[in-house]
Formats: structure tokens, C-alpha cells, sequence
């Protein structure tokens, strides 16, 4: 090895120029590290939810990564209206049985989707669902969009069951049932 062209200068180029690197990739870490989920959210990924107080009727809202969700045990007259709905009579088509991974339970992000309000869980609306009181949507006892301004059906999260009594929301179904969160198109 020749080392005679090699000065002290050299050296010196070398070294600052690996320290800069080092240097700029120190700087850059707390801006690349922001644009991951906050800890908090993280902590919500999944929400374990416990389904044996609610009776046939109820509807009861948790939170699931900081957005409502509507848990709704429905009933033997909900489920058949649902289920009997014809397609062409929804704005966005979509089967009960594509929603639900039991018919008696029905799990929604509760977000419109017109402009993210929160439909009411007090009032049903035409269609035996949820009424969003901003601007008039009807949803059905399926979280479907009947009538008003919503483009799409209520999403359903992703969820699968641990139990007949516990549901995990936010983990993807084991199998069959109801797809994860979606807003076709």
C-alpha cells in the first residue's frame, strides 16, 4: 500500500465529512420520528371490548384510535329488515352479511360520511338506524346510507370476535364476516 500521497489534509476531509453526516442524520431523526402514530394512538390500536351488558336494542359508543364506534346488539326484527333490504335501494349496495360477522352484533365507525359528523344514537331516522343531525343523512339498522347527502355506508372497523362475550376492534377478522374499515371507491 502507497500511503505516500495520503496527507494529514486528506484525513481531515475525510473525518469532517463523516462527522457531518452523522451530524445531519442526528438533526433529520426527530422530523423523520414525528411523522410516525403518536405513543397515544398507538395504545389504541386495539380496543378489547366487553359485549355481555348489552341487551338486544342497546347501542353503546367506545372509542376505537380516537373516533366513536357504535356497538349495536341487534334485534330478530332489526336483523330481518336489514337483511331483507333490496340493493337497488341503497346508494352505496352492500349486503348485511358483507357488514357483520354475527347478525346480532353490529360494529360501525361512527363518522358520517358526508363530513365526519357523529349520527345520533337517540335518533333512528327513517330507516330504523341513525339520523346525522348536521345535514339530514338516514342510515339503516345495517349502518347503511339511505337517504341524504353521506356518499357512503358507515365503515366497519376491523374487529374479530374472542368470545361469544368479548369483541377485539381494531384487530382483523380470523375469518369470513364483515370486511375492515372501508369507504368504497
Amino acid at each position: 500500500m502507497d500511503n505516500a500521497n495520503v496527507t494529514r489534509r486528506d484525513f481531515l476531509y475525510v473525518a469532517s465529512a463523516g462527522a457531518s453526516a452523522v451530524g445531519a442524520a442526528l438533526a433529520l431523526w426527530p422530523f423523520i420520528d414525528q411523522m410516525n402514530p403518536a405513543a397515544d394512538t398507538l395504545a389504541l390500536k386495539e380496543v378489547e371490548f366487553d359485549l355481555s351488558p348489552i341487551v338486544a336494542g342497546q347501542i353503546v359508543t367506545i372509542e376505537w384510535q380516537k373516533k366513536p364506534v357504535f356497538v349495536r346488539r341487534r334485534t330478530p326484527e332489526e336483523i330481518k329488515a336489514a337483511e331483507e333490504t333490496p340493493m337497488a335501494d341503497l346508494k352505496d349496495p352492500q349486503t348485511d352479511k358483507d357488514r357483520v360477522q354475527k347478525p346480532e352484533w353490529l360494529i360501525l365507525v361512527a363518522t358520517c360520511t358526508h363530513l365526519g359528523c357523529v349520527p345520533s344514537k337517540e335518533m333512528k331516522g327513517e330507516f330504523g338506524g341513525w339520523l346525522c343531525p348536521c345535514h339530514g343523512s338516514h342510515y339503516d339498522t345495517s349502518g347503511r346510507i339511505r337517504k341524504g347527502p353521506a356518499p357512503k355506508n358507515l365503515a366497519v372497523p376491523p374487529y374479530q370476535f374472542l368470545s361469544d362475550t368479548k369483541v377485539l376492534i381494531g384487530a382483523a377478522p380470523q375469518s369470513g364476516g364483515a370486511a375492515p374499515a372501508q369507504h368504497h371507491g
